[in-house]
């Protein structure tokens, strides 16, 4: 063992209960039976030492060191551990020189788990792909950011990615009551008289983090003194000083997801809607202007013509806030987003201008035909630009005339819709065709 290898059988002194308490086998395990109940591809691999290598994306404290930390108990092979916080081109190299000693001298295999994969650069994860390539390592990477965004595509083709759930408040009480239980590893060996509502509170704001819940209570038995008789008492009171609201992810990828979830509930959810865009700005601390030049966008891409009201409330709610400013104008912003949710929708403008990039690459398709060319100058006629017709003249300010070039003029474009407005465009539409 040196310097990188992973101590699986570290001495538990001046260690967080959580990494005491950190489950040493599969059946210990808590959630994710999706990939790791009985039968499931991850733990056949696991229990049989094939594990190949994977990327292992999930929330914080959802069990992604834990995992890792289980596969090296099941390993007959080497198990090193490096964090992309702090490791170096060098560490990654130093890494795979003894792995290929490992591999030549004695046979065995070599599994690097490289936790925070994300904060790796292109290079340094570059460095790992000849060793994964010619079986040198095999590679773990555990990320809390989006794989897809943050991983090297080279890299993450050459993995299998299992995608980690977040736990919930319920999988954090269990953990805490086998904390609680446990003499060797947990607290066992403390006389705790737990109310069941200092662990619920605990749970419920702890969320899915087990790391975090387990933190919180020992933080809130290890600063309760015991009573007379030597047991310590475990209050809502002292439950709710240990742990606090956790703070809010607001990395890219989660902004990216927000900005989604946003647009698409602006189709079909003024509830929705109208949450996301506060929780953004409010929670993540996104800026306004992002949500309010999507809201434009999707005035013209989601509804149209079927209500053209909606985009004027969209640029009036942004002007009102480039001149009143946040907070005050969340009340127009807000209604704004109402207002463009509740309008009837139509599509057929951005098909419409699908339609219309593709037309362009049809041969002929940019021949503009002789009728309708510049006809100001003297010489117009002799080079045959004439035959245009000026509606304006015609009944009804229409005249049937040609106005695609010939490669493409029975082609039609925008097909209204019979949502709101655009109802009244269609029938127009039907009307002049049938004349």
């Amino acid at each position: 063992m040196d310097l990188f290898t992973f101590q699986a059988d570290q001495q538990p002194e001046n260690k967080l209960l959580a990494d005491r308490i950190r489950p040493a086998a599969l059946d210990e395990y808590i959630g994710q039976e999706h990939i790791l109940g009985p039968g499931k591809l991850l733990r056949r691999a696991i229990e049989a030492d094939r594990v190949s290598s994977i990327v292992l994306y999930g929330p914080p404290g959802c069990g992604k060191t834990t995992l890792a930390h289980i596969i090296s108990r099941h390993t007959a092979g080497e198990f090193v551990k490096l964090n992309a916080v702090d490791a170096s081109v060098k560490d990654v190299r130093d890494v795979i020189e003894q792995a290929e000693n490992t591999k030549a001298l004695y046979g065995k295999k070599t599994i690097l788990f490289l936790d925070e994969v994300h904060r790796f650069n292109t290079a340094r994860q570059d460095a790992l792909l000849p060793a994964i390539e010619q079986g040198i390592l095999i590679f773990i990477g555990a990320t809390t950011e989006n794989p897809f965004h943050h991983v090297n595509g080279a890299l993450l083709s050459r993995s299998t990615l299992f995608q980690l759930q977040p736990l919930t408040p319920a999988h954090a009480l269990d953990a805490m009551r086998r904390a609680l239980k446990d003499r060797e590893r947990g607290l066992g060996f403390l006389d705790i008289q737990a109310d069941e509502e200092a662990l619920q509170h605990i749970s419920r704001m702890a969320g899915g983090d087990i790391r975090r819940a387990l933190n919180a209570l020992e933080l809130a038995v290890l600063t309760t003194a015991p009573s007379s008789d030597g047991v310590i008492h475990l209050t809502l009171e002292a439950a709710e000083e240990s742990i606090r609201r956790p703070s809010v992810q607001a990395d890219p990828s989660a902004q990216y997801d927000v900005l989604s979830a946003f647009h698409k509930s602006v189709r079909g959810s003024s509830d929705a809607a109208l949450y996301w865009f506060l929780y953004a700005v409010e929670k993540l601390g996104m800026d306004p202007m992002t949500f309010l030049r999507r809201l434009i966008v999707a005035c013209s891409e989601d509804i149209g013509l079927a209500n053209p009201q909606a985009m004027v409330q969209a640029v009036t709610a942004m002007d009102a806030y480039h001149k009143i400013g946040w907070p005050e104008s969340k009340y127009v912003i807000a209604q704004a987003i109402l207002f463009a949710v509740e309008s009837p929708k139509s599509n057929a403008m951005a098909m419409a201008i699908d339609k219309a990039m593709r037309l362009m690459d049809e041969p002929g398709a940019g021949a503009v035909p002789l009728h309708l060319r510049d006809a100001h100058y003297s010489g117009a006629k002799q080079l045959g630009h004439v035959g245009y017709q000026y509606p304006h003249n015609y009944p009804g300010h229409y005249v049937d005339q040609q106005y695609f070039p010939d490669a493409i003029k029975h082609t039609v474009i925008y097909e209204a819709t019979e949502q709101g407005m655009e109802d009244k465009i269609r029938q127009n539409q039907q009307r002049r065709r049938k004349r």
